[in-house]
């Protein structure tokens, strides 16, 4: 399939889009099918919002809670052996991001 138009909110050909969709709209696009004489509208949509800093990740060394669920004996026991402890407080078990990876 050919892409030949990608409008953008408030261009030509994306009105209805916009009256269904409002501020989710991303793009429209206009997909032609060779094959099949088609002519298909798709729409680009944004479905979730969060916050996100560029750059920023986890240190490798920081301490993150894992939780294993009472039936995982295999997985509880890699945990263990792993080097991790369990807080009880948190009802999880302890150890670094970068052994979790």
């Amino acid at each position: 399939m050919d892409i030949r138009t990608t409008p953008t909110p408030g261009q030509y050909g994306t009105k209805q889009f916009l009256k269904e969709y409002g501020y989710q709209l991303v793009d429209g696009r206009y997909r032609y099918d060779k094959k099949r004489n088609k002519r298909y509208k798709t729409v680009e949509l944004i479905v979730d919002k969060q916050e996100w800093i560029s750059g920023v990740s986890i240190p490798m060394d920081r301490h993150v809670h894992v939780r294993v669920d009472y039936g995982e004996t295999e997985l509880r026991q890699k945990v263990k052996s792993a080097g991790s402890f369990w807080d009880a407080k948190k009802k999880a078990w302890v150890l670094s991001y970068k052994t979790v990876l």
